[in-house]
């Protein structure tokens, strides 16, 4: 199963050194890595993508948890959160194509950010499933190039699981 991690660590050198080297050392492979300034001058917050069984994560947590510099750890895995993700995206588009492209573009709230001749470079801001339904809907055009920051998450403040809103009453999944 894959975990979502958001670890808060005081912005040192060595400290992402540290926190992968510990996952390498492990055996865990991690799919997804983004870093950035947190809320507070002098602190990062990491949000990690890894795939690995509940008991494995939960033992990995607290080990994170013992690192100098590691501040907090939140596996978001089954918590209520905003998960997304930016995707740039190179496509061949020549002028026979390209209305089919943008009409994508429009159902998918993306942007085109760059035209050349035969290409279009879209930026795309949602939940992974969104970027992979697009990348997918866009193959057939021809992908030149894909560049992807890895997700990002927090917990939500009110609480709400928008993945139960995904379900209809009968119990089936609704269409995202």
């Amino acid at each position: 199963m894959k975990h979502t991690l958001s670890v808060l660590v005081e912005d040192e050198s060595g400290a992402l050194s540290r926190i992968a080297g510990l996952f390498a050392r492990r055996g865990f492979n991690i799919d997804s890595l983004a870093v950035g300034p947190a809320e507070t001058s002098g602190q990062s917050r990491l949000t990690m993508v890894v795939e690995g069984d509940d008991h494995a994560l939960q033992q990995m947590s607290k080990q994170l948890d013992k690192l100098v510099n590691v501040l907090q750890v939140l596996d978001l895995t089954r918590q209520p959160a905003v998960e997304r993700e930016l995707m740039l995206l190179k496509v061949s588009a020549p002028a026979h194509q390209r209305s089919a492209i943008f009409d994508l573009v429009q159902v998918f709230r993306a942007k085109v950010v760059d035209v050349a001749d035969a290409a279009l470079t879209l930026e795309v801001v949602g939940d992974p499933g969104k970027l992979v339904a697009l990348e997918s809907l866009l193959t057939p055009y021809g992908i030149i190039e894909i560049a992807r920051t890895g997700k990002v998450a927090l917990v939500r403040a009110s609480g709400v699981n928008t993945e139960l809103l995904k379900v209809s009453p009968s119990g089936s999944r609704l269409p995202a």
